[in-house]
């Protein structure tokens, strides 16, 4: 018996394939759509990463501007504050420059009464020149009975000093600093090395206690007195008789004085802080001051750290002393001859002009 042949459902068989083939379209599309999806991913990544790149790197760079914006304003900060110092100091100088302006400067007036006063004094001078040198030719003996003290130099030599002698409390100030020993610095050095004996012979040093002793014999008997010596301090030459005057009788009361004296070694340096309060401390004030020295001082109230001082240094401490002196007592100045000091003779004349006194500056075989 024949099989039965089995029929072929071509109906069947092509709707399976269609659905087939429609699923694998999908498929086919799903997988193009998704790779074009993931490739705008990756370049939307890649730009991002890009992007993100380009502002880290402007942020490292902001960063190290900042850091240089720090320093440069540090910097300023303390080029201001250092203006802001200098600023003060400038301000500072300025108004101690018109202190002493106002202090050396005198108004018209007195100015020109100082010039009618030294027209008179140079006119007093030249009569008493010519006065002195008429007596020069007779055989008197300029009144010698009426000195307390003698001096005896070379020969019987007279000199116009221009010095104002007088008054009835005369006080001698003599510097005793170390540039007493000569007149170079080069020499003072070397001599400040010798022994003290041969420091005293030192010639400029002789020559400022002959000085002091040739001003004691010029001074009138009842007449009260007072000797100090200064260095970076001051030295009553009588003992015990400090802030007191001693009252002249025969003279004698200044030879313990000029013994003393005599037996200094110049040393130390030069104050005339203390040589000027010394001279406010008597009672009463002194109506003369008699001041040997050979230039301004190397130190004011207190010891300096170092040693040495600038010109300017120098003047600054003048200025400072000159306050102490006693108010209405005139200033007579010798002013004894010292290298490297060129302020010194302008100083004090100013100081000499503005107290009433004289100024000095004899030759080395005076007095």
């Amino acid at each position: 018996m024949k099989q039965r042949r089995r029929e072929l459902n071509i109906f069947s068989m092509s709707f399976l394939d269609a659905i087939t083939a429609g699923f694998g379209a999908v498929v086919l599309l799903f997988m193009l759509v998704n790779q074009n999806a993931l490739i705008d991913t990756q370049k939307e990544i890649k730009a991002t990463e890009a992007e993100a790149q380009r502002w880290e790197l402007k942020v490292l760079t902001g960063q190290k501007n900042l850091v240089q914006i720090k320093e440069q304003l540090q910097k300023q900060l303390e080029q201001w504050t250092a203006l802001k110092a200098l600023r003060q100091n400038l301000v500072s100088e300025v108004t101690e420059t018109q202190t002493k302006l106002a202090t050396l400067t005198e108004d018209s007036a007195a100015r020109k009464a100082a010039i009618e006063k030294l027209k008179a004094d140079l006119a007093s001078l030249e009569s008493e020149s010519k006065t002195v040198k008429a007596a020069a030719a007779k055989p008197a003996k300029d009144n010698e009975g009426d000195r307390i003290r003698g001096f005896e130099g070379e020969g019987h030599r007279q000199y116009l000093t221009g010095l104002r002698m007088g008054g009835s409390h005369v006080l001698i100030l003599v510097d005793a600093s170390t540039s007493m020993l000569d007149r170079t610095i080069v020499n003072v050095i070397r001599r400040r090395n010798m022994k003290p004996e041969e420091q005293r012979k030192s010639p400029k040093w002789q020559q400022a206690v002959n000085t002091v002793d040739w001003l004691t014999t010029q001074i009138k008997p009842g007449t009260n007195v007072q000797l100090i010596a200064f260095t970076d301090h001051a030295i009553t030459l009588t003992p015990n008789t400090e802030g007191k005057w001693i009252t002249l009788t025969d003279g004698s009361e200044l030879d313990l004085a000029m013994t003393t004296l005599r037996g200094m070694v110049p040393k130390g340096p030069t104050s005339l802080h203390y040589a000027f309060t010394a001279a406010r401390m008597l009672e009463p004030k002194p109506d003369n001051i008699y001041l040997i020295t050979d230039g301004l001082p190397t130190m004011g109230e207190i010891v300096p750290a170092r040693q040495g001082a600038t010109g300017r240094e120098r003047l600054e401490h003048f200025n400072r002393a000159v306050r102490q002196l006693p108010v209405g007592s005139p200033v007579n100045v010798i002013l004894l001859p010292m290298e490297g000091d060129p302020a010194a003779a302008p100083a004090f004349w100013v100081l000499a002009l503005r107290t009433g006194g004289s100024m000095l500056a004899p030759s080395e075989d005076w007095p």
